[in-house]
C-alpha cells in the first residue's frame, strides 16, 4: 500500500508503472459505502496516456454541477474506457458492506472489455482481486485515474438514488442520497425502513439514537469539530 505524500492530482503513480512496462492501467473507486440506503457503486476507468483535464479531482471536492459536467466529459470521450459495478442493499446486508464494496470493484474491473495490466485502488488493498493492484491512500486526490473513477461512481449512484426517490418520495433520497443526515434519520423514524434500506446497519433500526449522536457531535466544542460526522456500520 502506498501512502499519500503529495495532494496534487496527476499521473504520478501511472507514470511509475508505465516506466516499468505496465501499459494499461485502471483506476477504481466506490461511492455509497457509508450510506444507510441504496447500493454501493464502484467504477473502473482507463484513461489514455495523454489525457488532460484541468478540473478533474476527487468527486467529494467538486460541486455537484461541476461533477456532472466532468462526468459527461469522461463518458463522452471515446478514448476513455469505463465500467461500473453495482451491489444492492440486499447483498450488502447478506455479506456486509466491506465485502460488498470489494465485490462491486471486482464487477467493475471484470466488465472492462480490454483487461488492464494493473489497477490503482483508492484506499486499502482489495483481497482477493483478479489483477495486480496498488492501493493508494487518498488516491482519489492524487491519481487522475482514481479521481475519474470516483466521479463516475458518485454520479452513477446519485442518479440511482434520485430514481429511488421517485419510488419512495417520503424519504427524500434525492436530497441526502441515502446517507445518515438529520433529515434522513427523521424520515426513518417516521416511516420505518423501505426495501432499499440496509437493515444490517444499526441506525436503520435505531434512527433516533443515531440522530442524537449526530446532534452531540455537531454541538461538541470547536477543538473536536474535525471529527468525521458518521454513524456506525458493521465491521467486516
Amino acid at each position: 500500500m502506498i501512502s499519500a505524500m503529495y495532494r496534487r492530482c496527476g499521473f504520478r503513480y501511472e507514470k511509475k508503472l508505465r516506466a516499468i512496462g505496465v501499459a494499461r492501467i485502471a483506476g477504481i473507486d466506490e461511492a455509497g459505502r457509508g450510506a444507510l440506503a441504496g447500493p454501493v457503486v464502484a467504477a473502473a476507468v482507463v484513461l489514455p496516456e495523454k489525457f488532460r483535464h484541468r478540473r478533474l479531482n476527487d468527486s467529494k471536492q467538486l460541486a455537484p454541477e461541476l461533477r456532472k459536467e466532468i462526468y459527461c466529459d469522461l463518458v463522452s470521450n471515446p478514448e476513455v474506457r469505463w465500467t461500473v459495478g453495482i451491489v444492492d442493499s440486499v447483498e450488502i446486508d447478506r455479506i456486509n458492506i466491506l465485502r460488498a464494496s470489494h465485490r462491486a470493484m471486482r464487477l467493475a474491473i471484470e466488465a472492462l472489455i480490454e483487461r488492464p495490466d494493473h489497477v490503482l485502488i483508492d484506499g486499502l488493498p482489495v483481497i482477493p482481486f483478479p489483477l495486480p493492484q496498488t492501493a493508494v491512500v487518498d488516491g482519489d486526490c492524487i491519481s487522475l485515474s482514481i479521481a475519474a473513477a470516483s466521479v463516475i461512481a458518485k454520479v452513477t449512484r446519485d442518479r440511482l438514488m434520485r430514481d429511488f426517490c421517485a419510488q419512495f418520495p417520503q424519504y427524500c433520497f434525492g436530497q441526502h442520497k441515502g446517507y445518515g443526515t438529520e433529515l434522513h434519520l427523521l424520515k426513518l423514524h417516521e416511516f420505518g425502513p423501505c426495501p432499499i434500506h440496509r437493515r444490517s446497519f444499526e441506525p436503520v433500526a435505531q434512527p433516533l439514537l443515531a440522530l442524537d449522536e449526530l446532534v452531540q457531535i455537531r454541538s461538541s466544542p470547536p477543538r473536536r469539530a474535525r471529527r468525521e460526522v458518521s454513524v456506525s456500520i458493521p465491521e467486516a
